[in-house]
């Protein structure tokens, strides 16, 4: 009997430290390096260029524009592209805030001349 008086206590006992573990916070996220906020903005730009060329691809299919029109308003789209290639080329593969900017500007003003 006492054997079993002893394994319930020692149970209990290691029950009630079980419960007293703490686990550590998670750790904080590490910041972004500048190499990598340049890289996100090439990204994003390059996402907006791959939007408004699914937006000329549906358009030319529903039939609002001719495919010449269209494949013009492809070709826009490509000089944006090379030049995004061209200032990310400069900078280790990542565009500057100011670039980003200027291609998003470009990129207005071509979704205007697609339509909205």
């Amino acid at each position: 009997m006492p054997r079993i008086t002893r394994a319930i206590a020692a149970g209990a006992l290691l029950s009630s430290l079980a419960a007293c573990v703490v686990t550590p916070p998670p750790a904080p996220a590490p910041h972004p390096t500048q190499q990598q906020i340049a890289d996100q903005r090439l990204r994003q730009v390059e996402g907006r260029i791959d939007n408004l060329g699914r937006r000329i691809d549906k358009r030319v299919n529903q039939g609002d524009y001719p495919p010449p029109q269209g494949a013009s308003l492809h070709h826009r789209l490509d000089v944006i592209r090379r030049e995004a290639h061209d200032m990310a080329a400069q900078h280790g593969g990542g565009l500057t805030a100011d670039e980003q900017r200027v291609l998003n500007q470009e990129l207005d003003n071509a979704a205007h001349a697609i339509g909205e």
